[in-house]
């Protein structure tokens, strides 16, 4: 159990504001974080990782006390069982891959070693490149792989699709449920995407000017309901076409186009490029519009 009581003063692009996060985490669980650019996200990661100190608060991790200001307790980032995968890889340079990983493992003897994440990541045939010769979906399994290698106890991901195409994502999005349920990490992603969230996430944190605005499912957060259906699919509009009786609405999941009918009414209150999803109950699509 992850529990977090941080309060910090931020600058923001609109002047200062007070972060303010009371959070309990379930082990286990992957939790994102979402908010416009300036609302806390980075900074709550920050805190966590010991990159940043609150300005009083507390953080447990698993019953250990990673930071406490009536205690004057604060890890250092090394002391703290976590790994931080970032958008921008952070691999070092002249290393191979393999080095990079036996590196971050340096002295402790993990329990799931490295080759197994070579196997489970699908880097054997990489291990021994340098990270100038990969593609960016190539570096970020990498850097996810460096982060998993002492199997910490929390990982946090700060945006790491962000600047990949749509394609690489999805794949990643792969791995990271593979490793996810393989090795029961607790995980922390901000992310932007609410697609992406919805894939991913267990709970969803939304954060306005430092505060907790709303907190609970993507389907209860995104669609203001609980979803149920046999498969839940996000996707975007590419088109909506009024006919005589119905609407025809196209909706782009990952790389396919789907097409559902909904009633006139629905369609009026799409547009191209809302998010949506698509829930399918006895064989018959339907059409939820997700809120950003």
């Amino acid at each position: 159990m992850i529990e977090i009581d941080f309060t910090k003063t931020l600058d923001g692009g609109a002047g200062s504001f007070d972060l303010e996060l009371k959070l309990v985490l379930e082990s286990g669980a992957f939790t994102t974080i979402y908010g416009a650019s300036g609302a806390g996200k980075t900074s709550t990661l920050r805190m966590i990782s010991g990159l940043m100190t609150p300005d009083n608060g507390s953080l447990v991790v698993n019953n250990e006390v990673w930071y406490d200001s009536s205690k004057k307790i604060n890890k250092k980032p090394q002391e703290r069982s976590l790994g931080f995968v970032f958008q921008d890889y952070a691999l070092f340079g002249h290393m191979t891959v393999l080095e990079n990983l036996i590196f971050a493992k340096g002295k402790k003897d993990g329990t799931n070693s490295i080759d197994e994440l070579l196997e489970v990541m699908e880097l054997q045939q990489l291990q021994h490149r340098k990270p100038e010769t990969l593609s960016g979906g190539q570096k970020q399994r990498v850097a996810l792989a460096r982060a998993l290698v002492q199997k910490p106890k929390l990982l946090l991901l700060d945006e790491p699709f962000a600047a990949l195409d749509n394609t690489i994502r999805f794949k990643l999005h792969e791995y990271l449920k593979r490793v996810q349920e393989r090795y029961d990490l607790t995980t922390i992603l901000i992310s932007h995407e609410v697609g992406e969230i919805i894939k991913l996430a267990d709970k969803v944190v939304c954060l306005e000017k430092g505060k907790i605005s709303k907190i609970g499912s993507p389907d209860s957060v995104f669609t203001n309901q609980n979803l149920s259906g046999k498969f839940k699919f996000p996707g975007v509009v590419v088109k909506v076409e009024k006919e005589e009786i119905i609407s025809v609405v196209s909706v782009r999941i990952h790389t396919q186009m789907v097409k559902v009918v909904v009633q006139h009414h629905e369609a009026e209150a799409l547009a191209l490029g809302d998010q949506v999803m698509v829930v399918s109950k006895a064989f018959n699509p339907i059409l939820y519009k997700l809120e950003a």
